[in-house]
């Protein structure tokens, strides 16, 4: 069976700006510049303000996106350095394994940019706004094909995510932030289009970036599995195994902190995913150091045990990854206690944080707020795609727009795809402010 090769995978060649793709600059790596190109990203900076899992928490140590992206990828940097040494002999020359480990940290930085306030809800609250619109024949999706219309009913953070990184950050629908193939192709979870996301409707690129999406796939040599469906860069299962183990073990931290968990059980998972508790925590149970810490020292250890385990697990699976044939994710493939854990972790977290009142009350909250903002955005860009003109109240909408507004001439498509640029850039703080305005809600300076 043929196979992908690291020489083709690890090129340093930029998607949008191959002339400069070889170009060195001491001290950083064509690869450390895509993490720095990430780090300075307005996009970047704003998840900040935008929902993990408990939406507009006032509680400092709960995550955001933010945060949830940088622990993300400090697991990704160590599990890309850890392959990286063992993989060495059959590495490209030039390439070390600490250009893998920021390869993967770059990505796991990236992997969550494109998503809308509210996060996973903010999801649904769009989809939900354009199956609503379907039904009840507003007109919005008239004249759009088939795959344009599955893009809308199915908005996909990472998709979004492909779009930012590729077309909208920094040199906007001119190449986005020119990251390298490698980073794009392990950011690329799902790299395939709509017509291939069945029933999960996970998928990597809206119509609008299924040349990019070729681009990198062309680039990385990723094996084809048909029109506009690639079989994943190996680096894609490293961070998604980071972004599972960091997800499942800090919603338990947060859980706890909001009081929604027990500390006794918080810290039996942990322990188990762990394999036991570390040295130091008997002391620490005896010197009745506070909980928070006590936690921080379990989930430290269950982190270092599941990082070694799905390191492990990459390298042992190699050759599967390269072609293309691997069906398990990297943390089925370690451990039985450690994938129990895992598993017990995110069971908990389903059942009990995010069946949370307070957080399903605020999920609510959110579904009223976009669906006042993709009202008037969509409103608008539909009404002037149609008339060639706009109503005074939509002048104005489309005036929040700025440089980005759209063009009487545009397909509808397009002119979508800038409204939802635009609240799928959004904080959930300023989303909330602005559709409390556009609802009546006046104030002055």
């Amino acid at each position: 069976m043929s196979a992908m090769k690291w020489e083709q995978l690890l090129t340093p060649t930029r998607l949008n700006d191959k002339d400069t793709a070889r170009e060195l600059e001491m001290g950083r790596s064509p690869f450390h510049k895509d993490f720095d190109r990430i780090v300075f990203a307005g996009s970047f900076r704003r998840l900040g303000r935008k929902t993990q899992v408990h939406p507009l928490t006032e509680n400092d140590h709960i995550h955001t996106r933010l945060t949830h992206s940088l622990e993300v990828g400090c697991v990704g940097r160590s599990l890309g350095m850890m392959v990286g040494e063992q993989l060495e002999p059959r590495l490209p020359a030039g390439v070390s394994s600490a250009d893998l480990g920021v390869i993967v940290q770059a990505a796991c930085l990236g992997h969550d940019i494109g998503n809308p306030p509210f996060g996973h809800a903010g999801e649904y609250a769009i989809r939900d706004w354009f199956k609503r619109a379907e039904a009840e024949g507003s007109g919005f999706l008239e004249g759009l094909s088939d795959t344009q219309r599955k893009d809308l009913l199915t908005y996909e953070g990472n998709a979004q995510g492909f779009r930012v990184v590729t077309r909208i950050e920094y040199n906007q629908f001119r190449g986005g932030m020119r990251l390298t193939a490698p980073t794009l192709g392990a950011m690329l979870k799902y790299p395939w289009t709509v017509e291939h996301a069945g029933k999960a409707g996970k998928f990597g690129a809206y119509q609008s970036e299924r040349e990019q999406l070729a681009g990198v796939a062309e680039l990385l040599g990723l094996k084809s599995r048909g029109d506009s469906h690639w079989c994943r860069h190996p680096f894609a299962w490293l961070v998604e195994a980071a972004d599972d183990i960091c997800y499942a073990l800090l919603d338990l931290e947060d859980g706890l902190e909001m009081g929604i968990l027990r500390f006794d059980e918080v810290a039996s998972v942990l322990t188990h995913i762990a394999g036991g508790a570390p040295a130091e925590y008997a002391r620490m149970e005896r010197d009745q150091v506070s909980q928070r810490r006590r936690v921080a020292a379990l989930r430290g250890a269950a982190m270092e045990r599941a990082v070694n385990e799905v390191a492990a697990a990459f390298v042992t699976h190699e050759q599967a990854l390269l072609e293309g044939g691997l069906e398990e994710d990297l943390l089925d493939l370690c451990h039985p206690d450690l994938g129990w854990g895992v598993t017990e972790a995110k069971q908990i977290a389903r059942e009990r944080i995010f069946r949370n009142a307070r957080k399903a009350k605020l999920e609510i909250g959110a579904y009223t707020t976009l669906g006042i903002l993709l009202e008037a955005f969509i409103g608008a860009a539909h009404e002037l795609h149609h008339t060639g003109q706009s109503s005074f109240k939509h002048q104005r909408v489309l005036a929040l727009i700025g440089e980005n507004t759209p063009q009487p001439r545009w397909p509808l498509y397009d002119s979508y795809r800038r409204m939802l640029d635009f609240i799928g850039g959004m904080t959930d703080n300023f989303a909330v402010d602005l559709a409390q305005e556009m609802g009546g809600r006046l104030r002055g300076e």
